[in-house]
């Protein structure tokens, strides 16, 4: 076992960059997940904001839209005077005041008008309630042209508003995606990081003239030296794969362990993992000395990093830039993560896109296999 001892040896001489890669990796796991935590958290309260309605009506109909916003929002009904709901609006007491005129009914369900509003300006908030009002609106007329009284028409609505809700909760996580899937988004940085400089500073050492002479002049035969190399290899890349898992289940505990999606988390990182150790070997096989290997191994994970999807969301990245992507390993890996995120439970259809996005991730190592063969082969015959 010389061959897997030396790997061993040059890989505890570089253990204090492995220590500082998991440093960082893990310090920008928590911060990323804080702030992504903080944003989501904001974007979700929101939704839910001061309305001031006045109603001059008074009926059914005007009684259910106060009902159907007061489910999502804070209502505060304000008299129909000009200087009062002014102030409220300045001091930001509301941030939307709703105008019911009489005759709601006839005015604005069967003649079709629009109600008079007023909002902060510059606020997008109001686009959402805007929808809101136009969706009560819109299925009031369709009930009212069906004959439906007010009360039956308010009573369709509230049926109808529970039964999409009940539909969406099934299938999609909208409300807040779980922690460790920020932690899993970083994961590719912190392979790609270790194993560029780890298995390039171990080409290097075996190849330099001396001891390659030694290597093929030793009773030990070139299959035995390459199978004891893929263990070194494996060795590392389960043992850094464990602490990523690892890690994952101390900061997440319970809520990590009992996902519906564990296997997958395992086996997409499991994936990432081999990505990174055959890419790093190719890589590792052109770096003639430490400098270039710094300059190789930063472009390959900072540039893949940056590409796809791993320090940038990809819901925020240009449509060309994530069609160049397309043709990088971690690209997929990140869908796989993305899909992960948005679903609890997984349909035939998104289960089916996760099996062929980590298909085209195995396809990635097993090509980069191949061009390191190649490229061996190359060498050796030159």
């Amino acid at each position: 076992m010389t061959v897997f001892k030396g790997y061993m040896k040059i890989l505890k001489k570089n253990f204090g960059l492995v220590i500082m890669y998991l440093v960082i990796f893990f310090s920008v796991a928590l911060a990323l997940q804080a702030a992504a935590g903080k944003e989501g958290g904001d974007s979700y309260q929101s939704k839910s904001i001061n309305i001031g309605i006045v109603d001059e009506d008074g009926g059914t109909l005007a009684q259910g839209l106060k009902d159907y916003l007061g489910k999502i929002h804070h209502i505060m009904i304000l008299k129909n005077d000009r200087e009062v709901l002014q102030e409220n609006l300045f001091y930001r007491n509301v941030e939307y005041i709703i105008q019911i005129p009489e005759n709601f009914e006839q005015s604005c369900i069967r003649d079709g008008e629009s109600l008079k509003v007023t909002k902060v300006p510059g606020s997008y908030t109001s686009y959402y309630v805007d929808q809101q009002i136009n969706s009560y609106l819109n299925m009031a007329r369709t009930y009212v042209a069906a004959g439906f009284s007010q009360e039956e028409t308010v009573k369709a609505i509230e049926t109808e508003k529970h039964s999409e809700v009940q539909t969406l909760a099934g299938n999609a996580e909208n409300v807040q995606k779980p922690g460790y899937l920020y932690y899993f988004r970083y994961l590719p940085y912190l392979f790609l990081g270790v194993f560029c400089y780890v298995i390039g500073y171990i080409l290097m050492a075996f190849r330099q003239e001396d001891v390659q002479r030694r290597m093929e002049a030793s009773a030990v035969s070139v299959r035995r030296q390459s199978m004891e190399g893929l263990l070194a290899m494996g060795v590392m890349g389960t043992a850094l794969w464990g602490i990523g898992i690892a890690g994952a289940g101390i900061m997440y505990g319970k809520t990590f362990w009992h996902s519906r999606t564990l296997g997958y988390y395992f086996l997409n990182s499991l994936l990432m993992m081999a990505v990174a150790l055959s890419l790093s070997y190719l890589v590792g096989m052109f770096t003639k000395n430490s400098n270039m290997l710094s300059g190789l191994a930063n472009v390959v994970s900072l540039g893949m990093c940056f590409l796809c999807g791993v320090f940038v969301p990809m819901n925020v990245m240009d449509k060309k830039v994530l069609t160049v992507s397309r043709f990088l390993p971690v690209y997929w890996y990140e869908q796989v993560n993305e899909l992960l995120g948005e679903y609890t439970t997984l349909t035939e259809k998104t289960a089916s896109q996760i099996h062929m996005a980590m298909g085209i991730e195995a396809l990635f190592a097993v090509a980069f296999v191949c061009l390191t063969l190649t490229v061996v082969k190359y060498k050796r015959q030159k």
